[in-house]
């Protein structure tokens, strides 16, 4: 049992470092645009659907990496099978129609928290990215002759 947990725990730290390489690539990109509320539509509708896109092949990668090692491992009876139960186990949808192996069946909670986790993030860098889009601009701040501290 802890050799499988260890081995889902590689799993989901390939998942961490895919999403991070991703989102930090998405980020620079991002930083490139410009930020002004009064932007086009379309243009900003462009950026989001792009956004979305690229997250999304992300996840699908993550997906692919855990489908994989199923198929490889005969956890799953072919690579059909294998990522249709990641897709479904990553965004714990859980259908139910297909299951692993007794011996392996942690694994697959282990791959559904990773899900959940790795959508949470990107949930939380849409987030970001539409704030500032839409969002006011971060005020400078500058120091204020109020709140100087005094000595006796």
């Amino acid at each position: 049992m802890l050799l499988r947990l260890l081995i889902a725990w590689c799993l989901m730290a390939l998942c961490v470092t895919v999403h991070a390489i991703g989102l930090t690539a998405a980020l620079r990109w991002v930083k490139r645009q410009p930020t002004t509320a009064d932007r086009p539509f379309w243009p900003s509708v462009w950026m989001l659907i792009s956004i979305a896109g690229w997250i999304i092949l992300l996840h699908m990668v993550e997906v692919a990496f855990w489908a994989f090692f199923y198929a490889w491992t005969q956890g799953m009876p072919d690579v059909q099978s294998a990522l249709y139960f990641s897709a479904v186990t990553y965004t714990t949808t859980g259908y139910g129609d297909l299951v692993l192996p007794n011996a392996w069946r942690l694994v697959g909670g282990v791959e559904a928290l990773t899900g959940i986790l790795m959508c949470g993030w990107s949930t939380g860098f849409f987030f970001t990215v539409v704030s500032r889009m839409y969002g006011t601009p971060p005020q400078q701040t500058r120091p204020d002759a109020s709140h100087t501290p005094t000595h006796p």
